[in-house]
């Protein structure tokens, strides 16, 4: 059980398991949607950016990527830029490709694209690769008290 689930539970969230093999080297959002059987922009991936202000987790459709001027804008900072893959996987605790946003080392700020409200639920990793948790927008932002915006661009 990942730290992920372990938070889930403790929260009482209504959330989905969705364990799949894992073959991927890259590009693991498509590789789940693959898997799972869902359209690309229902499995939302974690990305990691940084800037003067701090560390800033943006979820984002698997079928985009996120636009840094929209979400620095979001956050209230000046500019972000993406976080190196290692520096990630020290500040979240979790590998690459399983980077998960609940139960992260430590709380960041969130932004989620609104892009998930189309969704009756969205599918974000469950902090290991082959595993992904599914819960609704509006719950994922409460749990993680997180905003929405519109931060994602087609890529």
């Amino acid at each position: 059980m990942t730290p992920a689930i372990r938070f889930l539970e403790k929260h009482n969230a209504s959330f989905t398991q969705h364990q799949y093999p894992c073959t991927a080297l890259d590009d693991f959002g498509a590789h789940a949607a693959q898997q799972l059987r869902v359209p690309l922009g229902q499995v939302f991936k974690t990305l990691l950016t940084e800037g003067e202000q701090g560390a800033v987790v943006a979820l984002v459709p698997s079928s985009g990527k996120v636009n840094l001027k929209r979400l620095a804008k979001a956050a209230g900072v000046k500019k972000l830029e993406m976080m190196p893959p290692t520096k990630a996987e020290r500040l979240t605790g979790y590998k690459v490709g399983g980077i998960s946003p609940f139960a992260q080392k430590r709380a960041l700020p969130t932004v989620l694209d609104t892009s998930a409200a189309d969704y009756p639920f969205i599918l974000v990793s469950g902090g290991k690769r082959g595993l992904s948790v599914g819960l609704a927008a509006g719950e994922l932002l409460a749990l993680l008290n997180a905003k929405a915006a519109d931060i994602a661009e087609q890529s």
